[in-house]
């Protein structure tokens, strides 16, 4: 078997990992950690398209959203797609 036969298949894999599954692990990553920095005050958007803002961390896979004045709902932290607003922390 010529080794040169082996080239185009691992070419073809060196490939797929750099341009799909490198970037794609990036990108979950940055989503892990914006979903971990997560505070009361954050204005958020939901994959639902809904836009709130965090009354209250329950644990950590909850957060109390309020979507307009006395309406709250709770959203699982994962559907939290992008970060409008951060808090900023409070000076102990």
């Amino acid at each position: 078997m010529d080794p040169t036969q082996l080239l185009f298949p691992v070419l073809i894999l060196v490939i797929m990992y750099v341009f799909l599954i490198r970037p794609q692990q990036k990108k979950v990553k940055e989503h892990q950690a914006m979903i971990n920095a997560l505070r009361r005050g954050d204005e958020v958007i939901t994959q639902g398209g809904l836009i709130g803002k965090i009354t209250k961390v329950k644990d950590d896979t909850e957060i109390e959203v309020e979507i307009a004045t006395g309406v709250k709902v709770r959203v699982l932290r994962p559907t939290i797609t992008q970060v409008r607003s951060k808090t900023q922390p409070a000076n102990d």
